[in-house]
């Protein structure tokens, strides 16, 4: 083995606004799975996460509760901890980002930044319940869109149309939190010089990012990078920032502090034997890595390292991305069934059975992931049952019938079992790559090439000649070697298997060199079943206990309008040939559209739905003769076509093959 590394690594922060679901699991079953494999092959891998408790959210949700926001975060981060364990994911230590120890370190952090220079004061102008006395974000105002009329409506996009506007261009706009009509009022708000980072960003970005993510950052720089607003007014649950009155942190700059903040929480620990400077000060030997998900790669590649870098902190080695999760080909739906909890999985199913799909649906791209539930029974009860687990279960009881559960002094043959121990280099490069899929695939050949080796060599045929009971100890001996081999390679991806196999084995937990040492003249225990096969009854009883609200309700028609109306909207064929996200607005992308030979600018309200660079180069249906609409983002110059209810249930129109940009839709 090389050197012995040492290693931090970090997950994002879940929200403190409910608990996790199967999407959220994608990222912390990637992370873990790493994790794991570092640690079995000798170095030193520590994995911290907490859960993300400031914001906006979090206090109105307490208020609504009727308790204070701390209480509330406190019982979603138990369950955060909770589901945690029960998907056998290896934290080494888990906190919130309301710690004491994140208070620290995000007054340090900002201290430096200006002293360095990098904070400015600026004035803003937002909308203001009078009535709560608090600025409300835009997703705080509800109304009617100025363009199609339709109701309650956000304050930065409409659903219904995909028009974009200011909050207070809302038709009798209305504060969610009160119910009252906002108003407008100017405010000074810190914000961290982030475009002062943009050469050194540039420099750093190809190198520690994944290269699936760097087209997209081109888009960002080629943009120019914003300064970003780091403050809130009061009343507002965060850190109060040192030496302002009513002024906040803003969740997204103590957010990120929180790795830090769990780490030093871990250091702390008297014996531990960590020091929180060995893994962040500047020039340091040791590698720090962030798994993420691509919807907050902005923050990730461009804003975070940034402040570390002002704050004369290390930048990290590496962002990981990974993309979203689908279920039966679609979003996840309440209706459906498939919005499924963390807990309601582990209710009904062993977690190792999501892990090893997960495993095998992974790559290293930041592509989106389908669980697909007929296809996870079948791969499972395929792949883990009945190739892998099935290769103990075929040799194990000719070893105790024949031979007193002790395994043979010698290998049957050895070629077959080094080949497998040959495999250990290409296994070794996919899990560091994180390329799990390609893992997964060289693994399972391998249990195909065990499984033919026992078809071949037949023992319960060979064990009806009393002859041949020598042979069939070494053919089996031979086969329990090989699962034991393909146990080591799995043991990162399905511990709780693993941990089943290695009782079964009679011997100390597996360890990476294990692959390629036999075990020989050794006592197994009696094998019992290590892993059953999936019940499709306990699949469809945890999307049942999923499945929420009525059925899709019959549609409801706008008033009825004439031919001549109608055709006073002119639509045409657009390609979008560059997206963006919009600083300050949650929900908004900014779209350049050309339509054949006409660029236009518009602002979309699709965020939720797609990020930006899944964008680039689809056809869509735009709106080209809407009124120009002036923006603080900039002027929005017509609208794309789009359905659904909202969130991330949004769909945009596309034209058949063959369409061009320009043409006319009618």
């Amino acid at each position: 083995m090389a050197d012995q590394r040492d290693i931090l690594v970090t997950s994002a922060l879940p929200y403190a606004s409910g608990p996790l679901h199967m999407g959220h699991l994608v990222e912390y079953t990637q992370t873990d799975i790493w994790v794991r494999f570092q640690r079995m092959r000798g170095h030193h891998c520590i994995y911290v996460c907490a859960s993300d408790a400031h914001g906006t959210p979090t206090m109105l949700r307490a208020d609504e509760a009727g308790v204070a926001p701390e209480a509330l975060v406190a019982e979603v981060a138990e369950g955060h901890r909770k589901d945690f364990e029960s998907f056998r994911i290896s934290v080494d230590n888990y906190q919130t980002t309301h710690s004491a120890e994140n208070l620290e370190l995000t007054r340090e952090m900002y201290r430096r930044l200006k002293e360095n220079g990098y904070i400015d004061r600026r004035i803003i102008t937002q909308a203001y319940d009078e009535q709560k006395r608090m600025f409300l974000p835009d997703r705080y105002v509800r109304g009617e869109c100025p363009s199609c009329g339709a109701a309650d409506q956000y304050g930065d996009a409409c659903e219904n149309c995909s028009a974009t506007y200011a909050p207070m261009d809302l038709k009798n706009p209305v504060s969610v939190v009160s119910g009252t009509t906002p108003s407008l009022r100017e405010s000074e708000h810190f914000f961290f010089r982030l475009s002062a980072f943009e050469d050194e960003l540039r420099a750093w970005v190809p190198e520690h990012v994944d290269a699936s993510m760097v087209r997209k950052l081109d888009e960002w720089f080629r943009a120019g990078l914003k300064d970003w607003d780091i403050s809130r007014d009061e009343p507002y649950f965060g850190f109060e920032i040192p030496g302002e009155t009513g002024k906040y942190f803003y969740v997204w700059f103590d957010a990120p502090i929180g790795y830090m903040a769990s780490f030093l929480q871990l250091c702390r620990r008297t014996d531990s034997g960590l020091a929180f400077e060995d893994y962040w000060d500047a020039g340091k030997p040791t590698e720090l890595y962030h798994f993420i998900g691509k919807d907050i790669v902005y923050f990730h590649t461009l804003f975070w390292p940034s402040v570390l870098s002002g704050a004369g902190y290390r930048k990290p080695s590496g962002v990981f991305v990974h993309g979203f999760l689908t279920v039966d080909g679609k979003k996840m739906s309440k209706r459906r069934g498939t919005f499924i909890m963390a807990s309601t999985y582990a209710k009904h199913l062993d977690p190792d059975y999501l892990r090893y799909y997960f495993a095998a649906k992974l790559g290293k791209s930041a592509d989106d992931i389908d669980l697909n539930l007929d296809d996870f029974i079948a791969r499972l009860n395929s792949d883990l049952v009945g190739k892998v687990v099935n290769i103990a279960s075929r040799c194990a009881g000719f070893i105790h019938r024949h031979n007193g559960g002790m395994l043979g002094e010698s290998l049957h043959d050895e070629a077959l079992y080094h080949s497998f121990a040959d495999a250990a280099p290409q296994i070794e490069a996919d899990y560091e790559q994180r390329d799990y899929s390609r893992a997964m695939k060289r693994i399972i050949a391998l249990a195909d090439r065990a499984n033919r080796y026992i078809d071949g060599e037949k023992p319960w045929i060979l064990a009806r000649d009393p002859q041949q009971r020598r042979r069939v100890i070494d053919v089996c001996t031979q086969g329990i070697n090989l699962f034991r081999s393909l146990m080591v390679y799995l043991k990162p991806v399905v511990p709780g298997l693993a941990e089943r196999a290695e009782e079964f084995l009679n011997a100390p937990p597996l360890a990476w060199s294990d692959a390629g040492t036999p075990l020989l003249d050794h006592r197994l225990r009696k094998f019992r079943s290590l892993l059953e096969r999936v019940p499709p009854k306990e699949v469809q009883a945890m999307v049942d206990e999923s499945r929420t609200g009525p059925d899709t309700p019959r549609p409801t028609y706008k008033d009825e309008i004439d031919i001549e109306q109608f055709s006073k909207v002119d639509m045409r064929i657009a390609r979008i040939i560059e997206a963006g996200l919009v600083e300050g607005a949650d929900r908004l992308l900014k779209l350049r559209l050309d339509l054949g030979g006409d660029e236009r600018e518009v602002f979309a309200g699709i965020r939720s739905a797609y990020q930006p660079e899944d964008l680039v180069d689809r056809l869509v249906v735009a709106v080209a003769n809407l009124k120009p609409r002036k923006m603080r983002f900039g002027t929005s110059q017509g609208m794309i076509l789009a359905s659904g209810p909202g969130g991330r249930d949004i769909f945009l129109l596309s034209p058949d093959s063959g369409a061009k940009p320009g043409m006319k839709v009618t």
